[in-house]
């Protein structure tokens, strides 16, 4: 899904970093290369949305369609090296996370860095940053904290202890008591853990019209590009959504239900508590998770499935049955 945002309302830009210079930043973890245009680099892109005079980071085995590659600067992994010489520019690095972390944390201070800096105003006993825009028709409850370029639209209802931050709020949103919006995504390489090793989230989330989020969620801003939250969603208490996930208009989401990274869900989903979702998978439209489901693959339209891992509910009814004789 393709929304535009201005990443750097939320982030604060540091010193102009131009493509020739990325030779001498990465250093001993780059193997090859090949530069044909130098400019100065404005973004980061990713494969479902390119962005001019930027960086592309791909990993191995990713499915990379057929664009236009000019003024995009690509890094790969040295596993997929052979599909180099498709792109004008292209770096070939032996650790693509960590070259991913050195070049975003070059481009952007954000707020998983020391140097992240906000300034607040103090309004009705709610934290507010000056580099925020909220309507005058929407209300804030106490102990909000609003952050860096955050846009809350109009008729919108925030409750107490509400944090938000690396987001975009539209209209009629309501969002309950000590909820998280905008969180770090949990990204990280498991062969370099901790938290100075964190793969730089600077992506966010897009909350759509006429949302309900319940009280005790946390819904991850996306790593580049978006998490979203479709038109008319009814997300329950104590949801965590992960980064980049998709989920599209009219789902209702039971209370403790986890879904986790770069999940794709259709619309009209409905989902009963303490349900579980792995990543990477993709949830038709109209699809029916019993509670305490446990999905682990994709769901085509119209699914209604059960158990764990997750089965066609009829199917699950019968093996119960059969369990209990």
């Amino acid at each position: 899904m393709e929304i535009s945002f201005d990443r750097n309302k939320f982030l604060i830009k540091k010193k102009p970093l131009e493509v020739k210079n990325i030779l001498n930043i990465l250093d001993t973890n780059l193997i090859d290369y090949k530069i044909k245009s130098n400019y100065e680099i404005i973004n980061i892109s990713s494969i479902s949305q390119i962005r001019k005079k930027s960086l592309l980071f791909i990993e191995k085995k990713l499915n990379v369609p057929f664009t236009n590659f000019s003024s995009v600067t690509v890094i790969l992994d040295n596993q997929d090296s052979k599909n180099s010489q498709n792109f004008e520019n292209f770096l070939i690095v032996k650790d693509l996370s960590k070259a991913y972390n050195i070049l975003v944390n070059k481009l952007y201070c954000h707020e998983d860095n020391l140097e992240f800096k906000d300034e607040f105003i103090l309004v009705n006993n709610s934290l507010i940053s000056k580099y925020s825009k909220i309507h005058p028709s929407s209300k804030l409850y106490n102990n909000c904290v609003i952050g860096r370029g955050v846009e809350i639209g109009k008729n919108c209802i925030i409750k107490n202890n509400v944090v938000i931050k690396n987001s975009i709020i539209k209209n009629d949103v309501i969002i309950s008591d000590n909820s998280t919006i905008g969180s770090t995504g949990f990204g990280f390489n498991l062969n370099s853990l901790g938290s100075k090793n964190l793969n730089p989230q600077i992506g966010i989330v897009y909350i759509d019209n006429n949302v309900h989020i319940g009280s005790g969620c946390t819904i991850d801003r996306g790593k580049i590009d978006i998490t979203y939250i479709g038109k008319n969603c009814m997300i329950d208490n104590l949801v965590h959504v992960g980064h980049n996930v998709i989920i599209q208009d009219n789902a209702c989401i039971a209370a403790q239900t986890g879904i986790s990274g770069s999940v794709n869900i259709g619309k009209n989903l409905i989902s009963g508590g303490q349900s579980g979702y792995a990543g990477h998978i993709s949830i038709g439209n109209n699809v029916k998770v019993a509670a305490k489901s446990g999905v682990t693959k994709n769901l085509i339209d119209n699914s209604a499935v059960a158990g764990f891992p997750a089965i066609d509910i009829n199917a699950w009814k019968k093996m119960m049955i059969k369990q209990k004789k």
